[in-house]
């Protein structure tokens, strides 16, 4: 359900509610009269790309069913342990910063997020996937600003994954 009416948004209103999202899922500042915010911190704000407001420019990618589904079957598999083996050299790589799967609705079936602002760069950077390489799957690119935190979520990811994918 809720995906069904992510697609009806136009795309400025989804680009907004994603950083509304991503947002309202960071640590609040305490309200506590007797507590001090959080320090900011160069140091972490140039490693992960931060401007003043603690943003970046990233490239949203959602990647959506392709015109050459490939039946199950060896060949199928072992394109999807490229897609895997690929998603985790670009994030190895400090290129992705954040990839999961959709629902599947309307032919949604995943998301990246690329570490530029670039279209072009994203598009190459794409271009390395199995899935899209086969037409399983295509890409449409969407530029989108959103916090330099989500450049963390590698490595805390990697501390709560108990079994990789």
């Amino acid at each position: 359900m809720l995906a069904a009416a992510i697609r009806k948004l136009s795309r400025p209103m989804l680009m907004l509610g994603l950083s509304i999202c991503l947002l309202n899922g960071m640590p609040a500042r305490a309200q506590n009269a007797d507590s001090k915010p959080p320090a900011f911190d160069p140091a972490l704000a140039r490693s992960l790309g931060a401007d003043e407001r603690g943003m970046r420019p990233y490239v949203l990618v959602i990647l959506k069913t392709g015109p050459k589904k490939m039946a199950a079957g060896p060949e199928r598999d072992a394109m999807f342990k490229g897609h895997f083996a690929n998603i985790g050299r670009l994030a190895a790589e400090g290129k992705l910063a954040v990839a999961g799967p959709l629902d599947g609705v309307d032919g949604w079936r995943g998301l990246f997020v690329f570490a530029t602002g670039d279209l072009e760069e994203a598009r190459a950077l794409a271009a390395t996937d199995p899935v899209l390489i086969q037409g399983e799957m295509v890409a449409e690119f969407h530029k989108f600003y959103g916090s330099a935190a989500l450049m963390a979520v590698r490595e805390i990811h990697e501390k709560i994954q108990a079994k990789a994918p």
